[in-house]
């Protein structure tokens, strides 16, 4: 019997139970038993548009099964999470989804990205609800700052394997983990303590030496802010920018806006100094002297560096300088808000404290003490990672405004001394992003595939070049990253290629050909 064109058409408008080739019916897994958590939601949802509860509707996805819940190992934890699965054309692999800044809401995105590649995938919200810059969560709550850390992430990383098991029959035959800042220090976290979570992780711009990070963003505000002829009005950037490009932009071979490798700059702020009356083209003497602090990082009363200083170039653009570093005003910094935030809920639990009375010697041992092994990712020991087969990409942009680049490679470096140079070939890279700033883009080529599951060819996608490491033994040497005319719009049209290469190679422009296209650059030693 043919059935109406209008009955059809509402038939298959309607949304199924998702049923899996084998496993358990979508729905019933809000029956399933795990330690210390309570399914919340487990609910078929339809190919199309998706508005999750209580945000805004996402963009077409497959057809998937959603299951919500809260993990609570501890009495003062509320770890709120999802998974999101496919409900047919899963590839066998499981995505996790990372959080920038103080975390506290689940990306919605990230688990659609996913499941549009193929993906099973897991966010969490790392146990509280709050903006990116909000810590006030944290005050007086020491087992959220544990969730946050590193509970969290591995808590809903083991939940979503058990949940992804029961639905499909079988669990996923690997999984991976990419984000960036925060999430980059996530990553470390993982690798660093919870090696058979991931086969494959990559850590984009790791926040991972939080407590000196954080530290760092005090003192810069110290040297803008204490003053306040020192603060550097966000108008006066350009003029800073275009001063480190008139002194170091030809260094690498190729005038084109982008200082390659700022450790061989060597610029001197006094340059921009007024002569005569002050204007956006130049820096008062108290001006000068906040920038060179910011370039220089901090040190404490014994002259130890605390942290890299930021990188000359690329500080213009909306996220550049005037987002990160000066703000739109004083104290509108986003690394001002971090810093006091931090502060003020994590390490000395009291609101009202203000950042003038801060002691370098004093409060960073303090903040070391109550949070470093809670916060910071740095353990170089990653025997465990490697002895079972994890692999390792670290990636980070040279023109990052929001944390130093060079904490990076001290990280990379650490491993490399403390496993030695072959054993650390086996399973970890390092990429240096030339133009790049935090996670994404600056003046520089920054699109290779960074944001999660892979999506393209391993040339030009770190996600793919990762599991194409993981699962075929090939290790990434180079990547290619493009820039386009317009953001990270492919469809604006490519203006630019350029190779990323595993450090401590950079790229070398052979001379002929465009210096714009990729393919007329090498990865060389530094210096030759």
């Amino acid at each position: 019997m043919r059935l109406p064109i209008v009955f059809v058409a509402l038939y298959t408008s309607v949304a199924l139970p998702v049923l899996p080739a084998s496993g358990t019916v979508c729905g019933d897994l809000a029956k399933l038993t795990l330690p210390t958590t309570t399914i919340s939601a487990a609910e078929s949802v339809p190919a199309g548009p998706y508005t999750p509860p209580g945000n805004p509707t996402i963009g077409d996805a497959p057809a998937f099964c959603r299951v919500a819940g809260v993990i609570k190992p501890v009495d003062d934890s509320n770890i709120q999470f999802e998974v999101w699965m496919p409900a047919s054309g899963w590839n066998g692999k499981f995505q996790g989804v990372g959080n920038g800044g103080f975390a506290g809401s689940i990306s919605y995105t990230g688990l659609a990205d996913s499941i549009r590649h193929g993906y099973a995938a897991a966010s969490t919200d790392t146990g509280h609800h709050a903006g990116t810059t909000d810590a006030t969560w944290a005050l007086a709550h020491p087992e959220k700052i544990v969730d946050f850390g590193y509970r969290a992430i591995h808590e809903t990383t083991d939940k979503a394997k058990a949940i992804i098991k029961a639905f499909y029959g079988d669990g996923p035959r690997r999984s991976y983990f990419s984000s960036c800042s925060n999430g980059g220090r996530q990553a470390l976290m993982e690798a660093q303590r919870f090696p058979a979570d991931y086969d494959g992780i990559i850590a984009g711009a790791p926040a991972s030496y939080w407590t000196h990070l954080l530290t760092t963003a005090i003192t810069d505000s110290e040297a803008l802010l204490v003053d306040p002829a020192s603060y550097i009005p966000a108008r006066k950037i350009p003029a800073i920018e275009a001063a480190t490009l008139e002194a170091c932009d030809a260094l690498d071979g190729v005038k084109d806006g982008v200082i390659d490798n700022p450790l061989q700059c060597h610029f001197d702020p006094a340059k921009l100094l007024c002569n005569g009356p002050e204007s956006d083209s130049c820096l008062t003497a108290p001006q000068v002297a906040a920038l060179q602090k910011v370039y220089d990082g901090p040190r404490n009363s014994k002259g130890e560096q605390i942290f890299p200083g930021y990188s000359v170039g690329g500080e213009t653009g909306p996220g550049g300088w005037s987002l990160w570093i000066v703000g739109s005003g004083p104290s509108k910094s986003l690394m001002y808000a971090f810093g006091t935030q931090y502060f003020k809920n994590m390490v000395l639990d009291d609101p009202s404290w203000d950042f003038r009375t801060f002691n370098m010697d004093r409060d960073l041992k303090i903040a070391d003490d109550k949070t470093a092994q809670r916060l910071n990712a740095t353990n170089p020991d990653l025997s465990s990672f490697k002895k079972r087969g994890g692999k390792l990409i670290i990636y980070h942009g040279w023109s990052d405004a929001a944390i130093a680049p060079v904490n990076a490679i001290n990280y990379y470096q650490s491993v490399v001394s403390k496993m030695g140079a072959k054993d650390s070939k086996a399973f970890v890279r390092l990429f240096m992003v030339p133009g790049m700033q935090h996670c994404a883009g600056g003046p520089g080529p920054s699109s290779f595939g960074q944001f999660g599951a892979a999506q393209g060819d391993p040339q030009h996608d770190v996600a793919a070049a990762l599991e194409q490491w993981v699962e075929k033994g090939v290790a990434p040497e180079q990547v290619i990253a493009t820039k386009y005319k317009i953001g990270m719009n492919p469809a604006s049209g490519v203006q630019r290629t350029r190779p990323l290469c595993a450090y401590p190679k950079v790229a070398r422009w052979s001379g002929q050909g465009s210096s714009d296209d990729a393919a007329n650059f090498t990865c060389a030693e530094p210096g030759k």
